[in-house]
């Protein structure tokens, strides 16, 4: 459980450490019951844990007991709670055991601590000799206690008490840990408002976190595991802001347990961590954490306009920036910084905050620039990493990852520098990242491989490697359309897509790990990367599976989070994963509504662009309190074999303009369109795997209805699943789809394992004459394909053709 000033940090069966950042107070903390003569560890008692955003509770029973244990950590302040609600048939009795652990975060150390008894406080105090750093950890109602010691004899590093026997029946007890950067006294305080208030502060939290979540983008999804993690996500990546006392309010990258060591996972503020998570927590609406990420990373800018790649939460008390290696290691987060600011603007309208840092992102550029070499692009070697930081994947002279940042942060820079005034730099931008797009498009595609090379050597040749690292420049729709598509249709593939998301190189590629932490495994951030990317290219197909499998990891490992990084052949994190991570929880939300929903709210050119792609058996989903500057828009949408119907409402004093763009198939007949009754243009924008049909209306107070009349639609879609904790991959890809020029046939190349079988989702299948590959069950509307039994076990490939009853009309 985390606030913005502390923490606890634990695992299911109640072992803990407390942090009040970015001290950390004990280790090893757990309970033990003392009952009929006996004593029985927590841990092996622990049932179920059930959380909330402001709390988790462990209920552990034995025979004649029930305790609820819940762990709460006030959102503001530097400490937390632990309740214990008893009931029991036969007396007993709680034993809190720790283990001081009283050192500040990595690479900082107080020196020499301590651990006494308060008697007046009932409390254990933690010092040191300059007593500028304290902390009280106690109860009411402790009884008997046990100091850790050392002698010539023995020695014990625990430390224990007891909360005092209960005898048949129920009680609560309560155990407050508090502390503070500024002595005894300022803990003492904290450490009384905790325990005479935390019940009070316990409804505050939660009130902060439902206001939250009806203050940032609301979706009513028919998927009810999808609209789950996208809550929960929404929580985990607000989770991560954290108000340190030397260095400010700032965005960390996620958590973990330390140990024995001092260091809680991901705790501290990184750079580009922070930049691809602002991204989500701007299509959700919340800017001001956004603004407050920005801050922090400008604050700490180096002079020569270099965003730093990692801060400690104990860098103010070393030489960090000049002293350690890791300040300013990366070469990305300088132009995600300038893409972010520009993200952060157009969707909140906050012109001001680009004026005011024009100079911050003007020598991030500078220094960006700084870094091309003679062929036009940034490097890595030498300038920082990009995405990749060790393993066999290395050396390389630079990355397409970087290079595509690069080439956005120029049309980001063109962008900014026209809404700031600084009309002689914009067209000389918008000229550059044009350049530097149609090169990137060259120089780092093999037309004889069909792939993009994940980096060139320091010769400028190719690595021919084919890696999700090219999601990022679909993300940003910088590659040609044709290359695209055949990059998509790699990546789709069951050796690059595991059930849980997608690995950074082929498991087929020589220098394959599944541990590999850059070089196999699999990242929630790459497939959610992946996902935005295919969205954009209109492959909805395996962009919703690798949505659907970050958004189900919420509810596998630790319960609402999404962890860091997972093996690439089993279904497990890697042991050195960090399970709340924040950008893994934004690679839910980013997907969801930049991806698959299509929303863009542009509040300075006051439109909204929705253009959602949602699954085949989708026919009603709402998305509420989307802001656009001073106006707040609702959508509610639903499907019918007849058309599509949009309800729209808004509110407030500003105005609207929405561009609704639904994807239809391509065989679709689009009739008509509809303003509350009254025809409206139509726009057909048709790639090659489906049609978008936009319309153009203004949004006004009140409620207005959209209607676009269509036949003939189609759309096929798998509602993926995981598989069970530590097996292998098993689901269904379909990994290209193809329309003949009639529109009367659709092929969908597939992968399976063999002698499995599978179910397709189809939308409107009545117009399926036959279907070769596949059995269609139209009571059921669904494909089922079995694929062919092997000796081995493994993935397949398959082939599955619709025919329908005639050309699409008018053709």
């Amino acid at each position: 459980m985390v606030g913005t000033r502390a923490a606890l940090f634990g695992k299911e069966t109640g072992n803990l450490e407390a942090w009040v950042y970015p001290l950390k107070i004990v280790r090893n903390f757990h309970i033990n019951v003392l009952t009929e003569g006996r004593s029985l560890p927590g841990d092996s008692l622990a049932r179920t844990v059930t959380v909330r955003p402001e709390s988790a509770t462990i209920l552990y029973s034995g025979d004649t007991f029930a305790i609820r244990e819940t762990l709460f950590v006030p959102v503001r302040e530097p400490g937390a709670v632990i309740t214990f609600e008893i009931r029991t048939i036969q007396a007993l009795e709680l034993e809190a055991v720790f283990e001081r652990d009283f050192q500040l975060e990595w690479p900082a150390a107080v020196g020499g601590t301590y651990v006494n008894w308060d008697s007046v406080l009932h409390a254990f105090y933690f010092g040191e000799e300059q007593k500028r750093y304290a902390a009280f950890l106690g109860s009411p109602s402790i009884t008997d206690y046990h100091l850790e010691y050392f002698t010539n004899y023995s020695a014990s590093r625990e430390s224990s008490f007891k909360l005092g026997a209960t005898a048949k029946g129920t009680e609560t007890k309560v155990i407050v840990f508090a502390a503070s950067m500024q002595g005894s006294a300022d803990a003492q305080n904290t450490y009384h408002r905790l325990l005479t208030s935390y019940s009070d502060l316990l409804k505050d939290s939660a009130n902060y976190y439902r206001n939250y979540l009806a203050e940032t983008v609301r979706l009513a999804l028919p998927d009810e595991r999808l609209q789950q993690a996208y809550d929960w996500s929404r929580v985990s990546m607000v989770q991560g802001m954290v108000n340190n006392p030397f260095l400010g309010a700032g965005l960390v990258a996620g958590y973990r347990t330390s140990g024995d060591y001092e260091r809680p996972g991901f705790a501290w503020f990184f750079g580009r961590d922070a930049l691809w998570t602002s991204l989500a927590f701007d299509a959700s609406g919340d800017f001001a954490d956004t603004r407050t990420a920005l801050e922090f990373l400008s604050k700490y800018q180096r002079a020569d306009g270099k965003i730093e790649h990692e801060i400690s939460q104990a860098a103010s008390l070393v030489d960090w920036f000049k002293n350690y290696v890791y300040a300013y290691a990366s070469a990305d987060a300088t132009p995600l910084y300038i893409i972010a600011v520009n993200d952060y603007v157009t969707y909140s309208g906050d012109v001001a905050f680009a004026k005011d840092k024009w100079d911050s992102i003007w020598k991030a550029y500078r220094f960006l620039r700084s870094s091309y070499d003679a062929q036009g692009f940034p490097q890595n070697f030498g300038i920082g990493h990009g995405w990749i930081e060790g393993g066999p994947l290395l050396p390389v002279k630079q990355e397409l990852y970087q290079v595509a940042l690069a080439a956005e942060a120029q049309r980001a820079l063109s962008n900014l520098a026209r809404l700031v005034g600084k009309n002689d730099v914009t067209q000389e931008l918008a000229q550059s990242f044009d350049r530097e797009r149609a090169a990137l498009n060259q120089t780092f595609w093999s037309p004889e491989k069909k792939k993009f090379a994940y980096a060139l050597d320091k010769d400028n040749k190719r690595l021919d490697v084919d890696s999700v690292l090219a999601a990022v420049p679909m993300w940003f729709e910088l590659l040609d359309a044709e290359k695209a598509e055949a990059t998509i249709n790699q990546l789709a593939d069951y050796d690059h897509q595991a059930d849980w998301g997608m690995r950074i190189i082929s498991s087929k590629e020589p220098r394959y790990n599944p541990g590999g932490y850059h070089f196999g495994a699999v990242w929630p951030l790459f497939t959610g990367w992946a996902s935005v990317g295919e969205y954009r290219y209109h492959r909805a197909l395996p962009a919703y599976s690798n949505l659907r499998a970050n958004a189900l990891m919420a509810f596998d490992g630790s319960l609402g989070h999404v962890t860091e990084v997972l093996s690439g052949a089993y279904y497990q994190q890697l042991s050195t994963s960090s399970p709340h991570q924040i950008w893994s929880a934004a690679m839910v939300v980013s997907p969801i509504l930049r991806g698959m929903l299509g929303l863009k709210p542009d509040a300075i050119s006051h439109t909204l662009t929705f253009a959602p792609e949602v699954p085949a058996n989708w026919t009603f989903f709402r998305v509420e309190n989307l802001r656009v500057g001073d106006m707040t828009v609702g959508l509610s949408y639903r499907k019918t074999l007849d058309g599509i119907a949009l309800e729209i409402s808004g509110s407030g004093a500003g105005k609207c303009v929405l561009e609704f763009s639904p994807a239809l198939s391509l065989r679709a007949e689009v009739q008509g369109a509809e303003l509350n009754g009254h025809r409206v243009q139509v726009h057909p924008e048709v790639n090659s795997v489906d049609q978008h049909v936009r319309v153009r209306v203004p949004v006004s107070q009140g409620t207005n209805t959209v209607r676009i009349m269509t036949r003939n639609d189609f759309a096929v879609s798998v509602a993926s699943e995981m598989p069970a904790l530590g097996d292998v991959s098993r689901g269904l890809r379909i990994t290209s789809e193809n329309w003949n020029a009639r529109h009367d046939r659709l092929a969908l190349q597939v992968s399976g394992i063999a002698g499995a079988e599978y179910d397709v989702a189809v939308w409107n299948p009545g117009q399926i004459v036959s279907v070769d590959g596949a059995e269609l069950r139209k009571s059921e509307s669904a494909l089922h394909v079995k694929f062919p039994a092997s000796a081995m076990e493994s993935y397949v490939n398959s082939k599955i053709t619709v025919h329908f009853s005639g050309p699409r009309g008018g053709e």
